[in-house]
């Protein structure tokens, strides 16, 4: 039976999609060019804010602070539901300098985000830097990986099929609607379907993607092992983050390169990435880097998603362009999308991610 959606793409944001759509009812199949969950949403460092939110524009912290209030209830669902433990942790981060004080307070004040200025060595002894720092308590973490992982178990059980490895080479139109998909696995129809291709996006979409300029960004990050509990919280310094996971991992991130669908890592962003963790953390200069790996990221203008329906084509749709925050964005880009889908109300202002047609047509 043709499903009533075609999902292209399953990172997290096409499996969160394909799951919010499939428990209101509705057949799904994903379509994944690779293996699901192996390119951006697998890279990250899972981190559950924007690095510094009041860098951002409105549109980006709206999107990233409903998806950190849908968090709980999700996680808790997912876990329940898989036996898979994502590993969601309210750990908190510690900003070090430089930073606007001013800017920040003023901005945690209108959005009611506690922070508080500490000395970061009265938040973490263990740390080089010392002096004022920004502490935001209610930072929280989810392990990518395992999250992934509970969402592919997620959707095998709400009957979801995924089928990897499945590139697409083409898009059939009919009028105003898509009539089927090409791909390297063979020909594939449904009543609608949903871009997730992450940095694929544009790329996958050609002259369709208007104004929906998705596009790589390489991300490279270091996976450091020492014992548990060496380092408690999330720590920020010049865009450079350490992340400590509950088994002692603690992941180093990250680079921000313009090298097209590139993936692979290099000595020079191993070593300034290496040198800013140690500057941080001096321990980790006697422990080896024991993993190096990129990512792309799906980079977008003002690092704005696309939710929602394409201008000239009915039954089209794409979720993507959520650069560094996808993840943090994930439950709340699904439910807005399927609240369009199925012409529920919204939570927030859909306008800032409306698919927009091309300059000179709206």
């Amino acid at each position: 039976m043709q499903p009533d959606y075609l999902i292209i793409g399953a990172g997290v944001i096409g499996c969160a999609t394909a799951l919010e759509l499939a428990r209101a009812g509705a057949r799904v199949t994903v379509l994944e060019r690779g293996a699901a969950g192996a390119e951006s949403s697998w890279a990250g460092g899972g981190i559950l804010s924007p690095l510094l939110p009041w860098d951002y524009l409105e549109p980006v912290t709206q999107l990233t602070r409903w998806g950190c209030e849908l968090y709980p209830a999700w996680i808790a669902e997912l876990q329940a539901r898989t036996g898979i433990d994502p590993e969601y942790v309210v750990s908190g981060m510690l900003v070090l300098p430089p930073f606007d004080a001013e800017q920040a307070a003023i901005w945690c004040a209108r959005h009611a985000m506690p922070l508080r200025q500490v000395n970061a060595r009265s938040i973490l002894p263990q740390l080089a830097p010392e002096g004022n720092a920004l502490w935001l308590p209610d930072v929280a973490q989810v392990r990518n990986p395992r999250l992934l992982g509970a969402l592919r178990r997620a959707l095998e059980l709400e009957g979801v099929t995924l089928i990897e490895h499945a590139e697409v080479t083409g898009l059939t139109l009919s009028g105003s609607r898509v009539a089927g998909l090409e791909t390297s696995r063979g020909s594939y129809s449904a009543g609608s379907y949903v871009v997730t291709a992450g940095a694929w996006s544009s790329a996958l979409l050609g002259d369709l993607a208007l104004r929906c300029e998705v596009h790589p960004v390489r991300g490279q990050m270091l996976l450091f092992q020492v014992a548990p509990g060496s380092l408690p919280h999330i720590v920020l310094q010049n865009g450079i983050y350490l992340i400590p996971r509950r088994d002692g991992h603690i992941l180093v991130g990250s680079t921000l390169e313009d090298a097209g669908f590139d993936k692979s890592t290099t000595a020079d962003a191993l070593e300034t990435l290496r040198a800013a963790a140690i500057g941080i953390l001096p321990q980790l200069g006697t422990h080896e880097v024991i993993r190096h790996w990129a990512g792309l990221r799906p980079g977008s203008t003002n690092n704005i998603p696309t939710i929602g329906r394409h201008p000239h084509v009915e039954n089209l749709y794409v979720n993507s362009g959520h650069f560094r925050y996808g993840v943090t964005m994930a439950p709340g880009s699904a439910r807005l999308l399927c609240n369009i889908l199925f012409d529920r109300p919204q939570t927030v202002d859909v306008d800032p991610y409306r698919w927009r047609s091309a300059p000179g047509e709206e």
